[in-house]
């Protein structure tokens, strides 16, 4: 869960009251990582923290992954012999609260009302300044962007046409430490692809993406519709050139640029994404995807999904709306791929248990004009960050030794 999207999440006026936590055992740990622990205080302060900021999803889970991958963080700087200063970490906090109109005093004192320790706010600030300079000193010169790169952008970003892409996918199987060290390592041969038979080849041989059968080939897709940090290395592939691996849940992704086309269009970037989740209890059995199927012809739009989930637990059918950047990456690339009132059906829950029923219900989308050269220098140099910073994470997790007591 990135700063910006827990940022985005937060009205400190609609702190809601929080149901207390049990307090038994609150220093015993509940997770070792390497020789970092994270104790029951520390999760139980996590899950408060995450209430009140409406953070999306399920917020304990969410809640310990985050703490798992903050104590990775940290490692990671201390072998690299980054420190962050108290000034730092007050900087940090006065952003964050200024993102809310507040002082940091201010949104100190609001986080207390809910049962919220000072300290958790500090330590979420202190891993994520600490990360920061981690990424930009080991991937900082590789995120450079050369100015044809830019000029690419531009014209592709520009109203005065738009552009449509045909992508291949490969999605290696990354469910377990074992299964994501070797994931790494196939990843990084795909990845040196550079023909398109080839790359069907390696989809038809190792992808788990229900596409393996043609090869992994994708039909054409508005570039806005992308992730925005797939989006950033389709931009700047030739035909048949492989995106570096992209960790998603569950898997590690790849893509093949095998053309790109303008459409004449205005071009229209995707800004926030209104989806349905529908779950269907038994993972993907042949007897789930018929269900799915029969659902899906007697649906045309999200409302319809109410009454196929009437009677049934709220938690089978959810509905959100969210910015691009916050989409987890599975859903983003199967949303990418649909129209409005489309269907998809790739997807399971991460624990395999149930096949998710992914329906488009709209786009909210801008259309960018008058685009500043070092504003698309930026986010370019951005979003290479970003994806460099999580396939790195995902390297740190495979390595760990992370023990549940």
């Amino acid at each position: 869960m990135s700063l910006s999207r827990l940022l985005a999440a937060l009205i400190v006026a609609l702190l809601p009251p929080l149901a207390a936590i049990a307090q038994d055992n609150l220093f015993a740990p509940v997770v070792r990582v390497n020789d970092r622990v994270v104790t029951q205080y520390e999760l139980n302060q996590r899950i408060l923290f995450f209430e009140a900021l409406r953070a999306p999803g399920n917020i304990e889970d969410e809640a310990l992954e985050r703490l798992i991958d903050e104590r990775l963080q940290l490692d990671a700087a201390e072998v690299q012999g980054i420190g962050v200063s108290e000034d730092e970490v007050l900087a940090g906090i006065e952003e964050f609260a200024g993102r809310a109109g507040l002082s940091g005093e201010e949104f100190l004192q609001a986080l207390a009302q809910g049962g919220i320790d000072p300290e958790t706010m500090r330590d979420f600030v202190r891993a994520g300044v600490a990360w920061r300079g981690v990424v930009r000193g080991r991937f900082g010169p590789r995120a450079q962007v050369s100015e044809d790169e830019i000029d690419r952008a531009l014209a592709l970003g520009s109203a005065a046409g738009g552009v449509r892409v045909l992508i291949s996918e490969i999605f290696l199987p990354a469910n377990t430490p074992a299964a994501q060290a070797a994931a790494q390592r196939r990843a990084a041969e795909i990845s040196q692809i550079t023909t398109i038979p080839a790359f069907a080849a390696a989809a038809r041989r190792y992808s788990a993406a229900p596409t393996r059968g043609r090869g992994g080939r994708q039909d054409w897709i508005p570039v806005g519709n992308l992730p925005p940090a797939i989006r950033a290395q389709i931009l700047t592939l030739a035909p048949g050139q492989v995106t570096d691996p992209i960790p998603v849940p569950n898997a590690i992704a790849l893509f093949q640029l095998r053309a790109i086309e303008e459409t004449g269009t205005p071009e229209a970037e995707a800004v926030s994404v209104e989806f349905a989740r529908f779950f269907l209890p038994g993972g993907r059995t042949e007897s789930t995807l018929a269900e799915a199927r029969r659902i899906a012809a007697e649906v045309d739009t999200c409302d319809d999904l109410y009454g196929v989930a009437k009677g049934l637990p709220e938690e089978r059918l959810l509905r959100d709306v969210l910015p691009v950047e916050d989409l987890s990456g599975d859903i983003a690339l199967e949303l990418a791929k649909l129209d409005e009132g489309e269907v998809s059906t790739a997807l399971t829950t991460g624990d395999g248990q149930a096949l998710v029923f992914l329906m488009l219900c709209g786009r909210t989308l801008a259309i960018s004009e008058n685009l500043d050269r070092e504003v698309v220098r930026q986010n370019l140099i951005n979003q290479r960050l970003q994806s460099y910073a999580d396939g790195y994470l995902s390297e740190l997790r495979s390595d760990a030794i992370i023990r549940y007591p």
